[in-house]
């Protein structure tokens, strides 16, 4: 039985199938609503996981055995909010569940995400150590009550040397999927870190002329 809550955003669409990797954690309270989350892991076809963090309301938690182990399925929109951590800022990503669904563990993973957008940052085009062409491209999607999400989106390839031709203020949309990636980053008395940064692997790109 699928579970959902009242949240649609037809420009910001987060489609998930995969493991539930721990328990549910109480992250805070709106307006007497509590919500929570837990990490989704969904297999790429490489054999690399991407270890998601999902966020839920109780109001749609149900009945459903969300605990490690139970395949899902979730539906949402990819939400960031910015954190204080040690006084830096922090640009933290989940997906905001609106529906989810038991499934079967042979259920086949997949991990589809759809944006429609603004570019609000200078798109910026490297090269990857492995001698890819890539291009970060920052994307400001809108949502209910004058809101926005700050999605780092990432191109490679042929859509890596377009997106590097666009502008701030260009309005696009995309198709691909949300992926996790570990990296480790030295601190200023030497130790180093271990942080996992989020965005989205492009697949699909393109420019719209109109709203």
């Amino acid at each position: 039985m699928m579970y959902t809550s009242d949240c649609k955003v037809d420009s910001n669409i987060a489609h998930l199938c995969g493991e539930v990797k721990d328990e549910l954690v109480f992250s805070h309270k709106t307006y007497g609503e509590s919500f929570y989350t837990f990490v989704l892991s969904v297999m790429r076809n490489s054999g690399y996981e991407d270890n998601i963090v999902i966020m839920v309301s109780e109001r749609i938690i149900g009945k459903l055995d969300i605990c490690p182990g139970e395949m899902i399925i979730v539906d949402g929109q990819i939400r960031t909010y910015n954190e204080d951590v040690n006084g830096k800022n922090k640009l933290n990503i989940v997906v905001f569940a609106k529906e989810i669904e038991n499934v079967d563990f042979d259920e086949e993973p997949f991990n589809q995400i759809y944006l429609d957008g603004f570019i609000c940052k200078q798109p910026v085009g490297r090269i990857s150590p492995l001698g890819r062409r890539i291009c970060d491209i920052m994307l400001a999607v809108n949502r209910l009550y004058n809101k926005s999400d700050y999605i780092p989106c990432i191109a490679w390839g042929r859509n890596a040397i377009y997106g590097e031709d666009l502008d701030v203020g260009d309005h696009i949309s995309i198709t691909g999927r949300l992926q996790s990636r570990e990296y480790r980053k030295k601190r200023e008395d030497g130790s180093v870190e271990n942080k996992v940064a989020y965005e989205v692997s492009i697949l699909q790109l393109e420019k719209s002329e109109e709203w």
